[in-house]
Formats: C-alpha cells, sequence, structure tokens
C-alpha cells in the first residue's frame, strides 16, 4: 500500500489519533469491562508523555497519506537478547479490513530488523482476536503458545 507509512508519533499525532479512536471489541475477554472511548486531552498528554519516557519503546503512528489511522509500537526492546514485541491498534473501524494494519506490521518488521538489528519480533493477542491472529500468521510470525487469555507468535528472521 503506497499511502501507509510509518513515523515517529508526535504530541500532535497523537491527539488526532485518539480524537477519532474507538475501543474495539475484539480486543477485551470480557466485554463488560469494555466502556466507550472518551477522549481526554490530559489523559492523552499523560500516555505520551509515559511512552516518550520509556527507552525500550518507540511509538509510531501509521500514517494514511498525512492522517494518523493508527499507532504501532516497538516495545521491550531488549538490546542483549536481539528482540522486541509489536503492537498495532487501528483507529476505528473505518480503517480496518483493508489491509492498513497489514502494512503497517510489516513495515515495522523491517524496522525491528534493519534499524533496531533485531533477531526476534514477538506478538500476543487475546484468544478471540481472531483478525489479528489471521494477520500475524499471514506475514509470516509463528504460533508459540496459547496461554490464559492470550495467544503468543514470534517471527524470526
Amino acid at each position: 500500500m503506497k499511502d501507509i507509512s510509518l513515523c515517529i508519533m508526535t504530541r500532535e499525532l497523537c491527539h488526532e489519533f485518539y480524537k477519532g479512536f474507538e475501543n474495539d471489541p475484539a480486543i477485551f475477554m470480557d466485554t463488560s469491562t469494555l466502556l466507550p472511548y472518551e477522549y481526554s486531552e490530559q489523559k492523552v498528554n499523560e500516555y505520551f508523555d509515559a511512552r516518550q519516557q520509556d527507552s525500550s519503546r518507540i511509538l509510531f503512528a501509521v500514517m494514511k497519506g498525512e492522517k494518523p489511522i493508527g499507532e504501532l509500537q516497538l516495545k521491550n526492546i531488549d538490546d542483549h537478547e536481539k528482540e522486541c514485541s509489536l503492537s498495532i491498534h487501528l483507529q476505528n473501524d473505518t480503517v480496518k479490513g483493508k489491509g492498513y494494519g497489514t502494512c503497517a506490521e510489516r513495515l515495522a518488521l523491517q524496522y525491528a530488523f534493519d534499524v533496531l538489528g533485531v533477531r526476534a519480533v514477538n506478538a500476543d493477542t487475546v484468544t478471540k482476536n481472531t483478525r489479528s491472529q489471521h494477520i500475524l500468521e499471514k506475514i509470516g510470525f509463528q504460533f508459540v503458545r496459547e496461554e490464559n487469555d492470550f495467544k503468543y507468535y514470534r517471527y524470526i528472521r
């Protein structure tokens, strides 16, 4: 997808992303805990600041043209073990199911291997999030195990 890219998340992009964000029931094992997302400038600032202070994490905006449609993180970056973990959240249903997340995850893998120099990237999903599991498997992640309410995956280059 030519119009999908990753860029380092800025405070402004973070606000733009979260102004249109909607919680996804597929990422909650217990949907009774699911509440509608309500944008708060203060909470987004606190979230962004906390992520910026974590040196084992890189926060990216998934961009469709000039608009942030997702948030992708490479986290738990371990220079000694040469691995990290990937997580992604797309903004809302208007951008899901179009291949944008798949493209963003492929770009993140390229960055993790070529820029960070890792040898493995890990990911996990709640067991009921079959859409995410399908994407991970489609781009080459291998299923590792299922434990409690999660499925764990690993991509080794």
